[in-house]
């Protein structure tokens, strides 16, 4: 990114979330060491792997985001030089009983716009969304990398009182964590 560039946030509509819109999007992600549950206590393991996304994978993503918008969910964006670098979505349906959680579903910034704020930006706008919506806290199954878990703790993230099953059962190695709204 040079001094000229600029980075807008907009919330994508329905039609427009397609694989072509993920083109310029770069997942990739180097991880070296992660937080793992170890007889109760929490403690970093090396655990170096590159995540990436397939084919599938994207389109997976796609279906998910137009879900969460036909659901009444919020899914909103970074474009730099109109080239998607950054996105995030809440789920409508509340859950978790007295918790009012609202489920962050995904959060991601492309490698090579991250550490500029961007993540920053798009994670205070599903939390404004998240409140006006009636959520009480945030709810996030998040990558256990243990710069992802960083990020998450500057956000004033802690971790979730209350488990969602589904999400541990398909995430097994995520740390489930909540964000008061």
């Amino acid at each position: 990114m040079t001094g000229t560039d600029r980075i807008a946030y907009r919330n994508l509509r329905k039609e427009e979330i397609t694989r072509e819109l993920f083109r310029q999007f770069i997942r990739r992600q180097e991880v070296g060491k992660c937080w793992r549950r170890v007889n109760g206590e929490w403690v970093i393991k090396d655990d170096p792997f590159v995540d990436d996304w397939s084919e599938a994978d994207y389109e997976e993503l796609v279906a998910c985001l137009k879900n969460t918008l036909a659901a009444g969910g919020f899914v909103y964006a970074a474009f730099c030089d109109d080239a998607l670098k950054g996105f995030v979505s809440v789920e409508a349906a509340p859950f978790g009983g007295e918790q009012g959680y609202l489920d962050l579903s995904s959060i991601h910034v492309s490698c090579d716009m991250r550490g500029r704020g961007v993540g920053r930006a798009l994670f205070a706008a599903a939390k404004e969304w998240a409140r006006a919506h009636g959520g009480r806290k945030l709810y996030i199954s998040a990558h256990s990398a243990v710069e992802s878990q960083a990020f998450y703790k500057a956000m004033g993230c802690v971790e979730a009182q209350v488990y969602h099953p589904g999400h541990v059962e398909a995430e097994p190695y995520d740390c489930q964590l909540e964000c008061a709204l």
